[in-house]
Parts: structure tokens; sequence; C-alpha cells
């Protein structure tokens, strides 16, 4: 039999027992918010006495804690940048202040660990937890941004200014229509998904003035599709958004064309051409450009209504009604280059064939061909302020040729931007890297 004692004795166990799970308890509860706490759960323990035969010796009950320390924890979300959680198993380094010398905090060499992760940056840069321990980790090569060496040190970021890293190279990637859906594209109209230098006051084409004026920006927007945009940092680290259009020069109809050969004397054809054309009187000064079944005629000579500069042919050509809503007439390389402004109408030079000649043309007629190739041309909006006459897009100057397969031929890699600014912003030279198959 039990005795009085050893009756009472199991009771107060069992309660002594009981009393320590709920101070668990209460220590989870009143830890409920404390970042990184692992909650402390209570077991019990029998000890059963070996006793004699028909005797029973009293028997106690034990309790003890049981760390949940390998057991994860929920993740919170939190506002503050700096704050990191460990996912699975491990912990964070941490280091503990020693001592302070010159307002700087002196480090003990033991390496702690913790999973309190509610890290701040204190007014020296070192990255601190609410408990005041340091964080630590493997240091970084500046170079090649790897970590390096296996030895951890405590994290401190510099308060410093960084310097600003300018844009040198932009990865540029483009997949272009074979038919680019301008607003001014129409199927049933040959050429109208191409850009028209005619329609401009100077030829923004690279083979032009390579720019788009201010006033026309509205008709280059319609006669070109976007090119996305991109942002750059300049020297000083100020954002600059660069703005991208596409435009169609050329495929698969060709205008027709034809370009003279340089004159000798584009200030006075008459003496270029070595006195042949000086006074205007006979057919030998005559060149005829036919449309249409209709010959215009232009003198070449001094006399009134004739022509002897290069500039004022031009003008004569570009001057003349009903012609010009055909051609257009211009000086390219110090000769007269004649284009026909659609797709549709061909046209003819003639005349007497010594003015033919002496203007380095041929005699001919001439009407719009076929063309396997697709040419494009890349503008970047360089001032979205511009008004008037001033540029507001700019030809990044490269042709970009398709071949009848798709492909670009000659292939182009990287395209560089002279002197790229943007609403007076300069950022430099430039690089596009297009890849190898980029466009």
């Amino acid at each position: 039999m039990m005795g009085i004692f050893g009756a009472l004795t199991t009771a107060v166990t069992g309660l002594r027992a009981q009393s320590f799970a709920l101070e668990r308890i209460s220590d989870n509860i009143a830890n409920s918010q404390t970042t990184g706490y692992k909650r402390s759960d209570a077991s019990f323990a029998d000890f059963v006495p070996d006793s004699p035969s028909r005797q029973q010796a009293l028997g106690v009950v034990n309790a003890f804690s049981r760390p949940t320390n390998t057991i994860q924890g929920d993740i919170a979300n939190s506002e503050v940048p700096t704050h990191i959680a460990v996912n699975g198993d491990g912990y964070f380094i941490i280091a503990n202040q020693t001592d302070t010398i010159d307002g700087l905090p002196v480090f003990g060499s033991e390496d702690l660990y913790t999973r309190r992760g509610d890290f701040e940056f204190d007014q020296n840069g070192y990255l601190v937890n609410a408990a005041g321990y340091f964080l630590k980790g493997l240091p970084i090569d500046p170079v090649t941004g790897n970590p390096s060496g296996s030895s951890p040190t405590v994290i401190r970021v510099s308060n410093d200014f960084l310097p600003a890293s300018p844009t040198t190279e932009i990865d540029y990637r483009a997949n272009l229509a074979n038919y680019p859906l301008t607003a001014s594209a129409n199927a049933t109209i040959p050429g109208s998904e191409l850009i028209d230098p005619a329609d401009f006051s100077v030829d923004p084409t690279v083979g032009g003035a390579g720019y788009v004026q201010a006033n026309e920006s509205s008709l280059f927007i319609d006669q070109s599709i976007a090119g996305g945009a991109i942002t750059a940092f300049d020297q000083a680290g100020a954002s600059v958004n660069v703005q991208y259009r596409w435009a169609k020069t050329d495929g698969p109809v060709t205008r027709a064309t034809t370009a003279g050969t340089a004159v000798a004397n584009a200030a006075d054809l008459t003496a270029g051409m070595g006195g042949t054309y000086n006074d205007g009187t006979n057919t030998s000064d005559t060149l005829t450009i036919t449309v249409g079944g209709t010959g215009y005629n232009f003198v070449i000579g001094t006399g009134g209504g004739e022509v002897n500069t290069l500039a004022d042919l031009v003008n004569a050509i570009n001057g003349t009604a009903t012609l010009n809503a055909v051609i257009t007439a211009s000086a390219v390389g110090g000769g007269l280059t004649i284009t026909g402004d659609d797709y549709a109408n061909s046209f003819t030079i003639g005349g007497d064939a010594d003015a033919v000649a002496g203007l380095g043309l041929t005699a001919n007629t001439f009407a719009p061909g076929a063309s396997t190739a697709d040419t494009w041309n890349l503008f970047y909006l360089t001032d979205s302020n511009a008004t008037g006459t001033d540029a507001a897009w700019r030809n990044v100057g490269t042709d970009y040729i398709f071949g009848a397969n798709g492909q670009l031929s000659p292939a182009i890699t990287t395209t560089t931007i002279s002197s790229l600014t943007v609403n007076g912003i300069n950022l430099g030279n430039i690089t596009l890297d297009h890849g190898s198959q980029g466009i």
C-alpha cells in the first residue's frame, strides 16, 4: 500500500509538472510578438519505481521543456527593404559589439547565429537587428561581383555617394514586319507603307539630311511605326528616355530614278560644259523630261528664262506644275538626281544629246522596279520640345537591308549613334547591340 506521504507526493509532483507546462504557455503568449522567438513546449514523463511484491512505491511525474529550434515559424511581410528571413534550414551569422573606438563599434571574434532577420542600417552603415547584433557575410569582389574568401566579416555599406555610370551600350532587339501597318499604309496603293522623302522639307533618310523637322513630326509618325523606348543615363546619373521609331524606306517596289554624275561647274553650266551652251538660241541647249506623254523643256544658257546653275535647274524642275507632282529633282554629289514621287509613274530623259551628256545623264525611260530587299531606317526622338524647322527626330545613320530570306544583308550586330542627344542631354556615343540575330 502507498502511504499518505506517497499519495501526497505523487499529487504534488503532478501539480508541479502542470505548473511547469503553464509556465511554458505563459512564456509563449508573452513572446508571441517577439521577432524570431521559438516557442517552447512541455513534455511529461512518469517515473515507475521498482517495488517489492505486494508493495507499492510512490511514483512521480517529471516535466521538461521541448525546444522548437528546428521548426520554422511563419514568415511575415515587411515594408523595410533590409528585413530578411531564412526559408528552410540555416541561420544568419552575426557578431556582437564588445567595445567602441572613435565612434565605431568593435566586434567579438566569435561567430554567433540567429534566425532573427529584422536588420536595419545604423548610422555607420552596419546592418543591425533589433536585438543589437550585427550581420556578417562574405565580401564581394568589386570587379567580378562574386563572393570572395570563405571567412564572413561584418557587413558595412558605405554612405558615400556612388559614382554615376553613364550608359555606353544598349541591348536593342526588334522584329520588323514585312509590311508595316503605318497610319499611311494602304494595301491598294503600292509603296504607301514606305516613308516618302518627297513629302518632307528635308530628306530624313540615311542618304539625305537624316532628320525630321518638328513641324513635320505628325507626318513622320504617320509614315513610321513605334520602336519602343529605353531608359539611359548620362554622366551625372540623370535618366533619359530614348524613344525609337522605324520607317521602311524601300521595297518591294522601288521608285523610278536616275542620278547624273557630277557636272564640271555647278555654278556655271555653260562654262563647265566647255562653252557649248552660250546663247540659248538652238536646240543643243535643251533638256527634256517627259511624263505622261507631255514633254517639259529646260534650256541651259544665260538668256531670259534659261538656267545656268545646277541649283537653278533643280528649282526649275521642282517648280513646274504637274511635273513636280510626279518627280522630284535634287543635287546629290554635284550631279542632278531625278526620282519619281510615287511607285507607279515613269519618266523619260531626252532632249539634246549634248545637254544630256553634259549633265551626266542617260537618255532613257525610267520606270519603277521590283526589289527583293527591304530597307529600314531607325530614328530616335532628339527633342520633344522642338518647334518649326528644328530637328525633332534623328536618323541613327544606318540602312538595315533585309534579303528575300528576311535576314539582314549584310549582317548588322551593332550600330553606333554618334553624340546621341535627347532634350539637350548629350549621352555621347551610344552603341546599339542587336546581337547575332537581334533584328
